[in-house]
């Protein structure tokens, strides 16, 4: 059976020593690096599964190094970062990490992520049947095994998370999905109050599908209640 290799990207190396530990006792094998260049060069060198970025690295900040690693790669990414505010935070998922932890954070809270992050993707790897049909409306297609997404014939460049909020909502289309609704069942995790994660990857994924210059609305707010694909 392969073993999973998780990367941990960070300058400080009681940190990454620390988290290497912890993985090790889960059975996960663990690279370092201590800047952005070398998580890179890592992940085009090496079989990773799982990405944990800080953000203030050398070289290369986190943010910057995942927009490089989304540009070839879906693997899991974690943010760990001593930035904490609600800013950096969004910032960070919607440069296209799939979680954020901040310093100093909990080291069994980190692995229980990374596993919920690991159990996800093998379920995006293999998806069901019945999730395998390319998926039409207002010239957009949405391509489920290849996960990507053409407007008129050109691909648009969106993050995993975007595009599973995409493929959720143009999967059933007229139903309205609650922030609640689609943050559980895109993050698998537990909806918190306050959160506006959901509408912030909206937004972005708004902007990167033209609605402003086709004059189509393919992602409709239902104020008070949630969203919906009017396709």
């Amino acid at each position: 059976m392969k073993s999973i290799t998780i990367l941990i990207a960070d300058d400080e190396a009681e940190i990454a020593d620390l988290i290497e530990l912890h993985l090790e006792k889960e059975g996960y094998c663990c690279l370092k690096v201590p800047d952005g260049l070398e998580a890179i060069s890592a992940i085009q060198t090496h079989d990773i599964d799982l990405a944990i970025l800080d953000i203030m690295m050398p070289k290369l900040n986190g943010f910057e190094t995942t927009r490089k690693i989304r540009d070839q790669y879906h693997l899991p990414i974690i943010f760990l970062s001593a930035k904490g505010t609600d800013l950096d935070k969004i910032t960070g998922l919607v440069s296209g990490a799939d979680d954020y932890m901040t310093k100093p954070f909990n080291p069994m809270e980190l692995v229980a992520r990374v596993n919920a992050q690991l159990r996800r993707s093998k379920q995006l790897n293999q998806p069901p049947a019945a999730n395998k049909t390319v998926l039409e409306a207002g010239g957009m297609f949405i391509y489920p095994e290849q996960r990507t997404v053409s407007i008129y014939g050109e691909t648009i460049e969106i993050t995993p998370k975007e595009f599973d909020i995409l493929f959720l909502l143009a999967s059933y289309p007229k139903k309205v999905f609650s922030a609640e609704n689609i943050f559980q069942q895109v993050w698998g995790e537990t909806y918190y109050e306050g959160s506006n994660t959901v509408m912030v990857h909206i937004r972005t994924l708004r902007k990167k599908l033209g609605e402003d210059i086709h004059k189509h609305k393919l992602i409709k707010t239902v104020w008070g209640v949630g969203y919906t694909f009017n396709g």
